[in-house]
């Protein structure tokens, strides 16, 4: 009986495994009541490393290459089950085997606005996304610190925890460094290379190597993006004056054009020359080598040229209103009388 017994144990004799599809990083070889044939092969491809494990403790660690099981060959384990010199008997093993190729395009984002303290904007929630990519280098500590005893351990299982480490570091480096977020917006290869030189501890600490890590964007809440817009709009137009001249200078025929707007343009213009004064003074402004500011005498002319305009303005609108000039017709004269208050 057990003679037959040990006919019907099976010996493996070659030990290799072959990568099939993507996202796998360690695989155990199945072996379960298999034995290790004593000067068996094991052959290790490129990106690919192998360790013996014996009892749940890391033995001999294999490189690229072929190899014959021996004594000479598995020292680590021949200490461990004190074999001697001369033993030539299969044995027991667990073997692991990782990918140690680029794991690219990792992306990596925030799924919840990150709250920081802006020099500019105060307290803000900021949002940021972007890619990075990965090897495995040091096999024992990849399977002593995340992997285990697992049969196989792919790449999307290890993608959250590198996906929420990324967002811690990135909101340390973000509270510590004090930049505004406009700045950080507009270099996003500094922010990236920071990023990167922080997040590689981190990553060693698994067994891994940080390839590359890249911020794509960074962005801030709706209404706060508004905000921001008004403000370059603001610094776009110049100082506060100049856009006010600016706005002044557009309500003038937009006023003029809605129901009523006369009256109303002309109680504007009446209140000692408002609007056309301040109109008069930007448009010499932004010219080249613009005038200087009207005089007294010129305003009183101005103001009295206003109340004429204003007066023909409301007789012609009277008679487009009784059928008699076209809408056409009164907005060519409009537009002729309006220009000589510039």
């Amino acid at each position: 009986m057990a003679l037959m017994d040990f006919i019907k144990k099976q010996f493996v004799d070659v030990i290799h495994w072959t990568e099939e599809g993507d996202g796998v990083l360690a695989m155990r070889y199945p072996m379960q009541d298999f034995e290790i044939q004593y000067g068996a092969q094991l052959t290790v491809r490129e990106s690919q490393m192998a360790i013996f494990v014996n009892e749940g403790q890391i033995a001999d660690v294999f490189g690229p290459g072929r190899y014959r099981l021996t004594t000479s060959t598995l020292p680590l384990l021949t200490n461990l089950r004190h074999w001697d010199k001369l033993f030539e008997s299969p044995f027991k093993s667990d073997v692991y085997f990782f990918s140690t190729r680029l794991q690219l395009d990792c992306k990596w984002g925030t799924p919840n606005p990150v709250t920081i303290r802006d020099k500019d904007f105060g307290m803000v929630r900021m949002r940021a996304f972007g890619i990075y990519s990965y090897k495995l280098t040091d096999v024992c500590k990849f399977h002593s610190e995340i992997s285990g005893t697992r049969a196989q351990y792919t790449v999307a299982e290890l993608d959250g925890q590198l996906r929420n480490l990324v967002i811690s570091s990135m909101t340390d480096l973000f509270g510590e460094s004090g930049v505004p977020f406009i700045d950080m917006a507009a270099n996003l290869d500094e922010l990236s290379r920071t990023l990167e030189d922080k997040l590689a501890r981190v990553f060693e600490r698994y067994g891994l190597v940080l390839d590359s890590f890249v911020v794509q964007n960074v962005s801030l809440p709706e209404e706060l993006q508004k905000i921001l817009d008004s403000r370059i709009g603001m610094n776009m137009l110049g100082d506060l004056g100049r856009y006010t001249q600016y706005q002044v200078a557009n309500s003038i025929p937009l006023a003029a054009q809605n129901e009523g707007g006369i009256a109303g343009l002309g109680a504007g213009l009446g209140a000692g020359l408002g609007i056309g004064q301040t109109m008069t003074v930007a448009m010499a402004q932004a010219m080249p080598g613009g005038s200087a500011p009207v005089q007294p005498a010129a305003a009183e002319g101005s103001a009295s040229n206003a109340d004429e305009v204003i007066a023909t303005l409301e007789k012609l609108h009277g008679l487009v209103a009784k059928g008699i000039l076209s809408q056409a017709e009164f907005d060519a004269k409009k537009s002729e009388l309006l220009g000589k208050l510039v």
